[in-house]
């Protein structure tokens, strides 16, 4: 497959890097907790009255960025498995309109309302509050990752073992602390990074362990990481010896496509194929099946 390219046509790579992390959550203090409890009540009290809609105050209280701009709007699946479980199960025991009690998940504490349902899909609203977390927590998840950081300094734990044992990154748990690519691997780029990462690792070498650091997650979430460069690699051109595993990736790809389209061809005369026109027209390997009598 790489031999069949012109070598003035092989992809240009930019930097990647391997970057693993294993990430503490600290926890907020019942107190805390009960508090949003109250608040989130006061909301449903707000929406019982006529006083606000639940839209309204999604927009005005939810943290959480991906559907406050919507008042809090979701489409959901109950097979999806993306979905906080927790989530997932309260909301599909609401009745069209109804609000649930304030409960508990992975990402804080929400209320959800069912929009409309239609069998295992369903649009829902809700509200997400994140319980703030004092110092104090942060600085003790700090001493907690510089113990796991030093066993792992140590040989007496690897990153991997620590990773799985300490964590609360749940990919962490299932895939491995490495940080994954748009393709899957565990090479990525600087701009699928975010910003504190990018400045931390502009002050470290591969090999090297950060100290525990604070930061927040997409969901605005404080956690405490400690993150491993395992390989930066310069900017070049497609080779054998610095992307063995991409080349090889390439060509097994291409070679299910090939059998994909034999086993296609093998079966378009015993077999009636639709095909939209308006996807066929943006897509020339179907296209090429329009034609086909």
């Amino acid at each position: 497959w790489y031999e069949k390219i012109p070598k003035d046509s092989l992809p240009f790579y930019e930097s990647e890097l391997e970057i693993g992390q294993i990430i503490v959550y600290p926890k907020a203090s019942r107190d805390l907790e009960q508090y949003i409890v109250g608040e989130m009540n006061n909301y449903r009290r707000q929406i019982d009255l006529k006083l606000a809609t639940f839209e309204q105050l999604a927009k005005r209280y939810s943290e959480d960025p991906g559907s406050k701009d919507r008042g809090g709007q979701y489409q959901l699946n109950r097979s999806e498995k993306s979905w906080d479980p927790v989530f997932l199960s309260t909301a599909f025991r609401l009745k069209e309109g109804e609000i649930s009690p304030p409960v508990k998940s992975k990402f804080g504490f929400h209320i959800i309302q069912m929009v409309q349902r239609n069998g295992d899909d369903a649009v829902v609203r809700h509200i997400l509050r994140i319980p703030p977390v004092k110092q104090d927590e942060i600085d003790q998840a700090k001493r907690k990752l510089d113990s796991v950081r030093s066993k792992v300094m140590a040989a007496t734990l690897t990153f991997n073992e620590a990773a799985t044992k300490y964590s609360d990154d749940e990919n962490a748990k299932y895939t491995g602390p490495y940080i994954t690519g748009r393709d899957g691997s565990t090479f990525v780029t600087i701009d699928q990074l975010d910003r504190d990462m990018v400045s931390m690792l502009a002050k470290m070498q591969p090999g090297d362990y950060s100290m525990p650091t604070a930061f927040e997650n997409e969901q605005g979430k404080k956690g405490v990481r400690v993150v491993h460069l395992k390989s930066r690699s310069t900017p070049h051109r497609m080779n054998l010896k610095d992307d063995y595993s991409k080349i090889a990736q390439y060509a097994l790809e291409e070679k299910k496509a090939k059998v994909m389209e034999k086993w296609i061809q093998s079966r378009l005369a015993t077999y009636y194929v639709m095909i939209d026109p308006a996807t066929g027209e943006e897509c020339p390997q179907l296209k090429k099946y329009m034609s086909v009598n």
